[in-house]
C-alpha cells in the first residue's frame, strides 16, 4: 500500500463540499404497536360510549312512563323495576338463582367448546376428518336444539345432565361452523410460503393455520355465548328447582311483570358482559391484525 503524506491525511475537506449522508436503518415495524389505538387524553372510553344507546333507551322509557303512555300493569317504569331488583338482591333470591344458572352455562359452555373445537380442527385439517365429522355437524345444525328436548329428557332424565347437554348443543354448533370455516379460509399463499421455507406440518398448524383461524373462532365464541344464554331459558324449564328460567316461569305464572323486566335486564347485562369478554380477548389475541375500526 502506498504511503500518503501526513499533511494529506490531516487536511480537512472544503466547507462547500457536499458529502452525501447514508440513511440510517429504520428497523422493522412492530405490528402490535401499529394495531394498538392510542386514546387521546380526556376522551371518553369506548366502553362508556357504547352505553349511550341503552342510557337513551332508559331515558325514553322513563319519559313515556311518566307521561302515562305505558300501562303500569303491563310495562312498569324503570324506577319500579330498579326497586324490585333491589328487593330481590336484598333478600338474596336473585343471587341464588343467578349462581345456579351460571353453573349450568359454564358447564354447557365448557362441554360445547371442547367438542366443537375438536371437531372443527379434525374436520378442517384433514379431508378424512371432514368426511366423518362435517355431515353430522350440518345435520345437527339443521335440527333445532329445542326440538331435541323431549329426546334429551328420555335419554338423560330431568336432572342436570339434560340441561347442560341442551346448552352445549348450541355452543358446539356455533364454535364448529365458524372455526371450521376459518381454518379452510386461511390464505393459501401463507401455506405455500411456509412450505417453501421448509416448515413441517405440525409447525405449520401451530404457527400458521390455527393463528389464522383465530378471528373466526372468536366470532363463533361470540355467537356461542349468546346461544348459551338463550338455551338456558329452555333448559331451566326441565324441572329446575333454581335458576333464572325458573324465576321467569314463576313470575309469568303469578303475573309479576316487574320481576320479568328485572330478569330481562339481568339477561341483557349478562349478554353485554359476555360481549365485553370476547372484545377483551380480541384486543389481546389479535393485536397483529390491522382492521378497519369505523373511524
Amino acid at each position: 500500500m502506498a504511503d500518503y503524506p501526513v499533511e494529506l491525511l490531516s487536511r480537512q475537506p472544503p466547507a462547500n463540499l457536499h458529502v452525501p449522508r447514508v440513511a440510517e436503518p429504520t428497523g422493522l415495524v412492530d405490528p402490535t404497536v401499529i394495531a394498538q389505538t392510542h386514546q387521546p387524553p380526556g376522551r371518553i372510553p369506548r366502553s362508556v360510549q357504547r352505553l349511550l344507546g341503552p342510557v337513551l333507551l332508559l331515558a325514553l322509557w322513563q319519559l313515556l312512563s311518566s307521561a302515562q303512555v305505558f300501562d303500569a300493569r303491563t310495562t312498569p317504569a324503570p324506577y319500579t323495576v330498579i326497586s324490585t331488583a333491589y328487593a330481590l338482591l336484598a333478600s338474596g333470591e336473585l343471587q341464588t338463582h343467578l349462581w345456579s344458572s351460571l353453573q349450568r352455562v359454564l358447564a354447557g359452555l365448557g362441554l360445547g367448546l371442547a367438542i366443537g373445537l375438536t371437531g372443527a380442527v379434525i374436520s378442517g385439517l384433514s379431508r378424512a376428518g371432514e368426511n366423518i365429522v362435517d355431515a353430522n355437524m350440518e345435520i345437527l345444525r339443521a335440527v333445532p336444539n329445542f326440538a331435541l328436548l323431549p329426546v334429551l329428557i328420555a335419554w338423560f332424565g330431568i336432572g342436570e345432565d339434560s340441561k347442560i347437554i341442551l346448552i352445549s348443543l348450541g355452543v358446539l354448533v356455533a364454535i364448529y361452523i365458524n372455526t371450521y370455516s376459518a381454518i379452510r379460509n386461511v390464505d393459501a399463499a401463507l401455506i405455500e410460503a411456509a412450505t417453501t421455507f421448509g416448515v413441517r406440518r405440525r409447525e405449520m398448524i401451530t404457527t400458521v393455520i390455527l393463528p389464522g383461524a383465530l378471528p373466526g373462532f372468536l366470532v363463533g365464541l361470540r355467537i356461542a355465548l349468546t346461544s348459551a344464554w338463550l338455551a338456558l331459558i329452555f333448559a331451566e324449564t326441565i324441572n329446575a328447582p333454581l335458576g333464572l328460567g325458573r324465576m321467569m316461569s314463576d313470575a309469568r305464572e303469578y303475573f309479576r311483570v316487574d320481576i320479568i323486566f328485572v330478569l330481562l335486564a339481568v339477561y341483557a347485562i349478562l349478554g353485554l358482559l359476555s360481549l365485553s369478554l370476547v372484545r377483551y380477548l380480541e384486543s389481546r389475541l389479535l393485536q397483529w391484525r390491522r382492521v378497519f375500526d369505523g373511524r
